[in-house]
């Protein structure tokens, strides 16, 4: 039986809500046959219609942002400073245009694959912490920008073998978005405290 999240649950309407949730469930990339999968233990929430911290902030509609428009349950992929793959999940209904960054995950399958990607030679935290860190190890990069998130090359999976209360989930403020205003203190941020496998703390 299927352990991939459905379309339903990308569609939900509180984006806030679902980053909170993406926490524990597992993210999986299988890309040229090399299988990968990691815990979610970091996200952020973007909210389209009144976040100014958002690409879509204000209805903006670009080449790069088309596809936060879209149903959830397809990749919003973007290069951040000309470096970094930063991987986001977009949810709500179609013109909604809400997005949740993956910004780190605990290495479970695949850890050798993810030390080539990244040049690496051993398993430390920096190996999946962090959003650009995260992409270049799942080997997710603008190719997967509106790729659906029920088909065979990026997917999350409910994860019922890992056990966390709620205190192991902290809240707290977005990271690197000065530019936003006020909106730059909301409590988007969520991450396991329990493990190592986080960005910032």
């Amino acid at each position: 039986m299927s352990q991939k999240l459905p379309l339903s649950y990308y569609q939900q309407n509180d984006v806030v809500y679902l980053a909170k949730n993406l926490i524990g469930k597992k993210v999986v990339s299988n890309i040229n046959g090399e299988l990968t999968s990691g815990i979610i233990t970091e996200t952020e929430a973007y909210r389209g219609y009144d976040d100014k911290a958002c690409h879509a902030h204000l209805g903006c509609f670009t080449d790069r942002t088309k596809v936060m428009y879209e149903p959830g349950g397809v990749a919003y992929v973007y290069l951040c400073y000309g470096i970094h793959h930063l991987f986001n999940i977009i949810t709500n209904i179609d013109g909604n245009a809400d997005a949740i960054l993956i910004r780190a995950v605990e290495p479970v399958q695949g850890v050798e694959i993810m030390l080539k990607r990244r040049g690496k030679k051993k398993l430390d935290k920096t190996l999946t912490s962090g959003p650009g860190n995260f992409s270049k190890a799942f080997a997710l990069d603008k190719s997967h920008y509106g790729a659906g998130l029920t088909g065979d090359e990026v997917w999350i999976e409910k994860n019922d073998l890992l056990r966390f209360r709620e205190s192991d989930i902290t809240s707290t403020t977005r990271i690197g978005i000065d530019y936003a205003g006020d909106d730059k203190h909301l409590p988007w941020r969520f991450y396991l405290n329990t493990s190592q496998f986080v960005s910032k703390r």
